[in-house]
């Protein structure tokens, strides 16, 4: 199983960027997708998740904090996972991951996933 991060940086409060976690080594439809943050000093926090198998599909679980403002989204012909965030704030500043595991996307909690990328650094300034 293997997960890269990309698309992170520097932007200014009230920007947007998006987010892009390319996978490989599995079976993309028998897995959820999860994007989570850490920032300096704090525990890793669940974003939301995303499972597009045939059987659950299109389901997602949102973190309260994120709702509204970001959208997990995923590209079945790449592999591929997408978080779009707007509105963005100074706290959310952090390192951003995407991490897979055969879980329901209820299962959002990062303690529970074992394959991760290296992550993205976002900064946002105020």
């Amino acid at each position: 199983v293997q997960l890269a991060e990309s698309g992170g940086g520097w932007v200014q409060a009230g920007g947007s960027l998006r987010l892009s976690c390319a996978t490989s080594g599995f079976t993309f439809d028998d897995y959820t997708i999860g994007w989570f943050r850490q920032a300096p000093g704090a525990e890793r926090a669940t974003i939301a998740c995303i499972n597009r198998s045939l059987g659950n599909l299109g389901s997602t679980h949102y973190a309260d904090f994120v709702k509204g403002r970001f959208t997990i989204s995923s590209d079945n012909h790449k592999n591929t996972v997408y978080l779009q965030m707007n509105s963005l704030k100074p706290e959310d500043t952090a390192v951003y991951y995407c991490a897979a595991e055969k879980l329901p996307p209820k299962l959002c909690y990062s303690d529970l996933y074992n394959n991760w990328g290296q992550g993205t650094q976002v900064t946002v300034s105020s």
